[in-house]
């Protein structure tokens, strides 16, 4: 399973009038990052970066004169993330901010069955928050010290380890990884599942007393015969 986490950067909030600047992602195979990135910063055409925005971000009007227009990266983008689901963190602002760049060249939106929103997962998994990047470093441990201001290719990668960690951690990623590519030679995976189910060679002495059972056998008489601990 193939999946590309992914991060804009853009000149402001409104994704029908502002543009995307910077993207960055990463790529990871069956939960595991591959090494495979992709990151750009992109001419706006005029479009000036909001001061807000440049609080953010950093990325100044100047840095972007001398690169390429979204229509120049588009086919590199696709190439990349063709195939693969797409996460991001609110995901709703940076496919926002895709589709507006596609319809202004003619190609249709991103499907919304490829989109993951890590955001919504952590919501679900820590309804209490706080859920933002930062936080979500902090709650499982990752570095971000080098997150001084936002930067796609770097939340992307930070974004990538909490995703792991929200769909159920490195553990949940090895078992996936040991399930689909173990083999009757790996000694080691065998090993490994071999213990974990192994019985107990003596069964453990029961901690029910006489009053525990004799209480049970009082409850599955008055239930009467549809009681679900009656032999059949």
């Amino acid at each position: 399973m193939r999946e590309i986490i992914f991060d804009t950067e853009t000149t402001g909030l409104d994704s029908r009038d502002d543009r995307i600047i910077e993207i960055g992602a990463v790529e990871l195979e069956n939960r595991f990052p591959t090494g495979g990135h992709f990151h750009v910063y992109i001419n706006p055409e005029g479009k000036k970066v909001h001061p807000d925005a440049l609080e953010v971000h950093g990325i100044t009007n100047e840095s972007l004169l001398d690169k390429p227009t979204f229509a120049q990266i588009i086919d590199d983008w696709n190439t990349f993330t063709a195939g693969a689901k797409l996460v991001a963190h609110n995901a709703k602002f940076d496919v926002g901010f895709f589709n507006s760049e596609f319809e202004r060249l003619g190609f249709p939106p991103l499907d919304a069955d490829r989109i993951i929103d890590s955001l919504s997962l952590a919501r679900r998994r820590h309804p209490m928050g706080p859920n933002s990047l930062d936080a979500l470093c902090k709650r499982y441990g990752i570095d971000n010290s080098r997150r001084e201001k936002h930067g796609a290719l770097l939340d992307s990668e930070l974004l990538a380890e909490v995703y792991i960690e929200l769909i159920g951690g490195k553990q949940a990623a090895l078992t996936l990884e040991t399930s689909d590519n173990s083999t009757a030679g790996d000694t080691g995976s065998e090993d490994i599942m071999n213990h974990a189910v192994r019985a107990r060679p003596n069964k453990l002495k029961s901690r029910l007393g006489k009053a525990d059972r004799d209480a049970h056998r009082e409850m599955i008489r008055k239930i009467g015969d549809n009681a679900i601990w009656l032999d059949h």
